[in-house]
């Protein structure tokens, strides 16, 4: 196997791309948007150039990385060789199945279609193709070339030799698989979404302030990052969305967003990409205290 399709060129999707071309494979990086594709090459050469600061890589070994990289607008093109396609689009379900569709239709038969989704059903995923057999989950943790961890998903019909070829790939490109059955949030976001999610709840309740719930989280349970600082990383609209899907997977009240999130997000406060969230980033980052009529 050396030629991986990744769909989708924002933060993950070139991460996922960096990594596996840093690990000597043929990258086709794909997007309908060729600003997104310039960025994300862009992306990558920087994080490459870090990476020779720090002495991690070579100058050669970071223009063997690009060279490895090809670009594409038009998914079918881009996927027409492919051994594995990794999907990394917008946490966004009708978008997702739609891709896989056409994915199923392109792709060579015995091609195995991989999404980076973070909490949606894997088997629902599946069953637009025709091959769920082949069908897996490998989300990547953010930031893609430096954290360890892939969670590997099974659906409800993915063969245990793609699995475990799977697995094995991951290990190649020096991370960690982590196996998770095909339930609401896996695991990672099972536990990490009612954290951050309580955390916005303590902070509309007046339990403490931004920097103070992040300072408690962070000196007191050995954390790198506060839920509220992870949550401007996140995203807020993502936090939002996979704490949507598990509501409606799970039908249980516990899992329900705050409503301060949601008007964050309706807000379009949705953190660092935005320029602002529960932090301000536009010059240093600095807490910023939500409207009041929101606490």
């Amino acid at each position: 196997m050396k030629n991986i399709a990744v769909v989708g060129a924002g933060t993950m999707g070139n991460g996922i791309a960096h990594t596996f071309a840093q690990n000597g494979y043929n990258v086709q990086l794909i997007d309908v948007n060729e600003i997104a594709l310039s960025n994300a090459v862009q992306t990558i050469s920087k994080n490459l150039d870090r990476m020779v600061q720090k002495e991690v890589i070579s100058e050669t070994k970071k223009a063997e990385t690009l060279s490895n990289i090809t670009t594409f607008s038009d998914l079918v093109e881009g996927v027409e060789y492919a051994s594995l396609v990794v999907e990394a689009a917008t946490e966004n379900e009708a978008l997702k199945l739609n891709i896989f569709k056409t994915l199923d239709e392109a792709c060579p038969e015995d091609t195995i279609l991989a999404t980076n989704t973070s909490s949606i059903s894997i088997t629902k995923i599946a069953s637009v193709t025709s091959r769920p057999n082949q069908v897996i989950g490998m989300h990547f943790m953010n930031p893609v070339p430096i954290m360890p961890l892939v969670e590997i998903i099974n659906g409800y019909s993915t063969e245990k030799e793609v699995t475990d070829f799977i697995v094995e790939l991951t290990k190649k490109i020096g991370k960690t698989p982590v196996l998770a059955n095909d339930f609401p949030g896996f695991i990672a976001n099972r536990i990490l979404m009612p954290m951050i999610n309580e955390a916005i709840e303590a902070l509309q309740c007046g339990v403490s302030g931004v920097v103070e719930i992040d300072t408690i989280m962070k000196l007191g349970m050995a954390h790198p990052m506060g839920p509220l600082e992870l949550a401007d990383f996140i995203g807020l609209d993502v936090c939002l969305s996979i704490l949507e899907v598990m509501h409606d997977g799970f039908k249980n009240p516990k899992y329900a967003p705050n409503p301060l999130l949601v008007n964050m997000v309706r807000a379009g406060k949705l953190g660092k990409k935005t320029g602002e969230g529960f932090y301000s980033y536009a010059t240093e980052r600095k807490a910023v205290t939500p409207a009041a009529q929101f606490l």
